[in-house]
């Protein structure tokens, strides 16, 4: 499996998700929805989920394995950290 492209989309709002996120997969298959969450102990992210009857989240697709999750999980953080990278820095006002 081969990611072949990543689309970010920041978040403007202040909160807990700064960007939500789209993968493609081997040029062929596309997730949408990826969100990108800042947690106590950093980044991470979250797979597409539904709310349940029970109230509950489910995911709607995810990896079948951890080392899948973290394959696509660092290309994902990683494309994040290169969009906050080639912004320009906010001026300062004194």
């Amino acid at each position: 499996m081969n990611i072949t492209d990543v689309r970010v989309r920041k978040v403007a709002k202040e909160g807990k998700m700064k960007a939500v996120v789209s993968i493609t997969i081997d040029d062929e298959f596309v997730v949408h929805d990826i969100k990108v969450i800042e947690g106590e102990k950093g980044l991470f992210i979250a797979m597409p989920s539904r709310k349940a009857a029970d109230g509950e989240y489910r995911d709607i697709a995810h990896p079948i394995n951890s080392v899948t999750r973290d394959k696509i999980q660092t290309i994902i953080l990683g494309r994040y950290q290169d969009v906050l990278a080639a912004e320009p820095e906010e001026a300062v006002q004194d």
